[in-house]
């Protein structure tokens, strides 16, 4: 874990178990996985729109150091622009974001 990705997670700790350098990216910045003994987003979907109970996990945030967003962000660390990557992940896997308005407001800030 490098210097950066570990202001990310300090960023992220109620939201993510950790964050990782990913050398399997080559599109995104980042992306949302599963630990390995842990259900994934969609798997957790599904088992909560059938009605069953989904124990609470946090997924693990891979960010991909080529992209050039990352690389920009690396020398600026800013909790919006963290906290935004990290709801684009969450929606490019499909899933909701909790607090939406949040996500608009922090987009906003960034755009102005």
């Amino acid at each position: 874990m490098t210097k950066w990705s570990k202001k990310w997670a300090k960023i992220l700790e109620n939201q993510v178990k950790e964050v990782k350098i990913s050398n399997r990216l080559s599109e995104s910045p980042s992306c949302l996985v599963a630990d390995e003994n842990e259900m994934g987003g969609n798997m957790e979907r599904i088992m909560k729109s059938l009605g069953q109970d989904v124990p609470d996990t946090k997924p693990i945030l891979e960010i991909n150091p080529k992209h050039p967003l990352v690389k920009k962000l690396k020398t600026k660390i800013s909790q919006d622009v963290v906290k935004v990557l990290f709801d684009q992940a969450v929606l490019s896997e499909g899933g909701q974001l909790k607090e939406p308005a949040e996500f608009v407001k922090r987009m906003n800030k960034l755009i102005k």
